[in-house]
């Protein structure tokens, strides 16, 4: 029980900080406001209400009592002095019967408190309506073969501190409100500007000079992940230093050994040692592309049909097809992008004959499907082959061109964008490459 109510208010409870915090804060005081209003309505207005309101029906008691009088002339000066020191206004309407339907609203403290207190001095026999007018009331009381019309002011039976306390405890309320927020935006801005930094970085972004700000815990985390950033930047550059020294180094002795080959009287033995050393300068450098790739690179925006047209125009080949949607723009590491796409390419032309490329865009995503009409591969090893340097060892294996990186650098390159790469069957029969990048 416990368990489903937890998940429950889970649910409804908003995911930001931000909201949660507002909550937190404004929950106590919205019910110190409600407290507050239901104690002063109960021990407060109601009973000023109620006496007052007994009061009013007393003297209207009175009056009606003194109506009673066959003397006229004591009627009319009574009444002249009602309607002089207590702001009524009567008035005997002869041969009227009363309205059968009550203008009484049930909801409202002021007509509960007036309905009761007429219904105690004249049982059933009155009407009266505080809604057609605004600030007056109208009463009527049977008396003979007519009533006794009677106008008061609502303030007689109102009192008017209500709608002050109503005032003065509703904009303090909203003020502090306010203030909440202010400095709730201000204590969750760097929380919000370090999540925002953890993920472009995450994402392999270049993050400029990361300033901390906020609460010394915030600051510290802030500081910490700069650190960290700073050391994995640099580990990033050391490697890629190393490896264009090993680079170098690799390739000097490599080209001695071409110049050496070319000396060689036996071709065959010549041509077969050439193919090798053209094989491990191919891995060489496959590499190093694969473990450089990675460096520092300004995101742009850019259109991602302008880099598809323009990479296909640079295979001049008539087996690739295009379909895009619309203009797909996208925050994006060009180059990179551009070499994840050239691998799938080369890819499905490396093992078919035809390749097609279709690019949409869903609610939050660009959905990119490169499809080829090659041999395919077995579901069992759509995980494998993302691995660095694997290869199947069957029809898709039997490619000299690459050493099992295309797939690996794509898939790592569409990762770092906060992206998704997948494998399927192809409608063309083939391997189908499905990307996924988000807005």
């Amino acid at each position: 029980m416990f368990y489903g109510l937890n998940s429950f208010i889970k649910k409804i409870l908003p995911k930001s900080l931000f909201y949660r915090s507002l909550i937190i804060v404004a929950t106590p005081i919205i019910l110190l406001q409600i407290i507050i209003t239901i104690v002063f309505f109960d021990s407060l207005w109601i009973k000023a209400n109620k006496g007052m309101t007994r009061s009013l029906v007393s003297e209207i008691r009175t009056l009606y009592d003194v109506y009673k009088n066959p003397d006229m002339g004591q009627k009319q000066t009574i009444i002249n002095l009602y309607n002089k020191n207590f702001d009524f206004l009567i008035s005997f309407k002869k041969n009227r019967p009363l309205p059968k339907i009550l203008k009484e609203r049930w909801f409202s403290p002021m007509d509960r408190s007036l309905r009761r207190e007429l219904k105690s001095s004249f049982s059933t026999s009155y009407w009266f309506d505080t809604t057609s007018l605004k600030k007056t009331v109208e009463l009527k009381i049977k008396y003979r073969d007519g009533y006794l019309q009677i106008f008061f002011p609502k303030d007689k039976i109102a009192p008017s501190s209500a709608r002050i306390f109503a005032l003065w405890i509703t904009l303090p309320g909203l003020l502090l409100i306010m203030i909440a927020i202010v400095f709730l935006k201000n204590q969750t801005r760097p929380i919000v500007n370090l999540a925002k930094a953890a993920e472009r970085f995450g994402k392999g972004e270049f993050v400029k000079e990361f300033k901390p700000s906020g609460a010394k815990e915030i600051r510290q985390a802030a500081y910490e992940f700069d650190k960290m950033r700073k050391r994995i930047t640099i580990h990033l550059n050391q490697r890629s230093e190393m490896l264009s020294g090993i680079s170098h180094d690799l390739r000097t002795p490599l080209t001695r050994l071409k110049l050496q080959l070319a000396l060689i009287k036996q071709q065959d033995l010549a041509q077969k040692m050439s193919d090798d050393i053209e094989e491990m300068e191919k891995m060489l450098n496959e590499y190093l592309e694969f473990a450089r790739y990675q460096k520092s690179e300004e995101t742009e925006s850019a259109s991602l049909n302008e880099v598809i047209k323009n990479i296909v125009e640079k295979y001049e080949s008539e087996k690739i097809n295009v379909k895009l949607d619309g203009n797909l723009t996208i925050n994006m590491r060009l180059n990179s992008i551009k070499r994840c796409l050239m691998n799938l390419i080369d890819n499905g032309l490396s093992y078919g004959k035809k390749v097609e490329i279709l690019a949409k865009k869903t609610l939050s995503t660009i959905i990119i499907f490169v499809d080829d009409d090659g041999p395919g591969i077995p579901e069992k090893e759509y995980q494998n082959v993302m691995k660095p340097f694997y290869r199947i060892d069957k029809s898709r294996g039997q490619n000299k061109a690459g050493v099992g990186l295309g797939l690996s650098i794509a898939n790592d390159i569409v990762r770092s964008h906060g992206g998704n790469i997948s494998l399927e069957k192809s409608p063309l029969n083939g391997l189908r490459v499905k990307v996924s990048l988000p807005l």
